[in-house]
């Protein structure tokens, strides 16, 4: 224990700032079990709490900036880019997009603890054209709350936490092969449902060409977009005809719509 213990406090700031780091890039890499062993550190002296959450927010600002100024940059398109690479495409845009829309930039105060809004956020507030140093102060106080409360969880819950370090020494070797076990299966499962996702749209998704002669005819369908009021200001662009329809309640638009009618949705 003494061992595993002293590396985690030598190292331990290290550790999460490459973490958190590595988190806010979107990768698959969850950063609140590595800052509630920090906070059972803390705790044990191990670690200072001054310099832990400095390296927390640091870590976390390092990520961040760069997609700002890409969503500055290159506005919408940095988001289709994420959610093609987003391990929970589902809900990566339109969760980010509705909370952004209700909330502006007071969202990034509370962004890292909702899944799939930590990544999305940041290149969503730059195209949104927030200021540069008005998005610094949001999403560093909000770095400053989430990494606070999963270090002050270590602090609570020490005992706990040295007890799982004590098992996981003793397992040795087999200590990695379970973390790693436990992420890869993490990942597996989210790509499992990534896939089953795009298999299901694409079942049923009409090529561009298919709804432009669609689009010819007499009785033509009706064509709604379900797209966000923030996704179609920074996207203005849309297909001609389309009603813009609140997700929430699209039965509003549909309750004219004949029963034979065909009805084509499209969305980011």
């Amino acid at each position: 224990m003494q061992e595993m213990t002293h590396l985690l406090a030598q190292y331990g700031l290290l550790l999460v700032f490459a973490n958190v780091f590595l988190t806010q890039l979107g990768l698959p890499v969850p950063a609140i079990p590595t800052l509630v062993v920090a906070g059972a550190l803390v705790y044990d002296g191990q670690i200072g709490l001054a310099p832990l959450l400095v390296v927390a927010v640091a870590a976390s600002l390092v990520g961040d900036v760069p997609w700002f100024v890409a969503g500055r940059s290159y506005g919408y398109r940095v988001l289709k880019t994420l959610c093609r690479i987003a391990i929970e495409p589902d809900s990566c845009v339109k969760q980010t997009e509705n909370i952004f829309e209700r909330w502006g930039a007071p969202s990034l105060l509370v962004a890292k603890f909702i899944p799939g809004f930590a990544t999305v956020a940041p290149p969503l507030a730059g195209a949104m054209r927030l200021g540069f140093i008005p998005f610094v102060l949001y999403t560093a106080t909000g770095a400053l709350l989430w990494a606070g409360a999963s270090i002050a969880l270590g602090m609570v819950f020490h005992a706990e936490v040295e007890w799982v370090l004590v098992r996981l020494q003793n397992m040795g070797v087999g200590a990695l092969v379970l973390i790693v076990a436990i992420v890869g299966g993490y990942i597996g499962i989210k790509s499992f449902e990534r896939y089953l996702l795009i298999r299901l749209l694409r079942m049923v998704r009409i090529s561009v060409d298919e709804l432009h002669d669609l689009l010819q005819r007499e009785t033509k369908p009706v064509v709604l977009d379900v797209r966000s009021a923030a996704a179609r200001r920074l996207d203005p662009r849309r297909i001609p005809g389309a009603i813009a329809v609140d997700i929430a309640a699209p039965e509003v638009h549909l309750a004219a719509v004949a029963p034979d009618q065909d009805v084509v949705v499209y969305c980011s």
